[in-house]
């Protein structure tokens, strides 16, 4: 992170099209947030298992996003604002989240609102790990490998050269 010099504003023209990415992203995900909200209601006094499990789902998808723009692909400047900051960040709910808490603590089921409260943090990072991890390994596993030619300052290559100078 770089801070502005004295007087000058962060920004500019330049940043627009990233608010833009981020905005447009913001608002599908949101929508879809609210689709599986209206898809999946939470009953009166139940466990907000749309809120649980829309965070897991994105924070997964996060895990895998974030491996494969940054450690395999070379992708448009505009796509982890567009996808990793709006989509995905307009998707997981941690508003909900909080909102969902405080329902729980003020019905007075203190020991669910506990649960929740330690749980949905676990189960998120949980899947961004796991998912950040298959990743790579699957990667790796489709990757095309080429055996390495050893080259003038290989140990081994050197060690043979010099055997092969002495029985000459």
């Amino acid at each position: 992170m770089t801070v502005p010099e004295a007087g000058k504003r962060a920004g500019g023209a330049g940043s627009l099209p990233v608010l833009a990415a981020v905005a447009a992203g913001g608002g599908l995900g949101a929508a879809a947030r609210y689709a599986a909200a209206l898809h999946w209601p939470t009953p009166a006094g139940g466990f907000p298992w749309t809120t649980l499990w829309v965070n897991t789902a994105g924070c997964a998808v996060i895990g895998l996003f974030m491996v494969v723009i940054t450690e395999e692909l070379t992708v448009h400047r505009l796509v982890r604002p567009f996808f990793g900051t709006g989509v995905l960040g307009g998707f997981t709910t941690f508003s909900t989240y909080a909102v969902d808490l405080q329902q729980l603590f003020h019905t007075g089921r203190t020991r669910t609102a506990l649960a929740y409260l330690a749980a949905t943090p676990l189960v998120a990072l949980t899947a961004v790990w796991l998912t950040a991890t298959a990743t790579r390994r699957a990667l790796h596993l489709v990757r095309p490998t080429t055996p390495s030619t050893p080259g003038p300052d290989d140990p081994v290559e050197e060690e043979t050269r010099h055997v092969r100078h002495e029985k000459s």
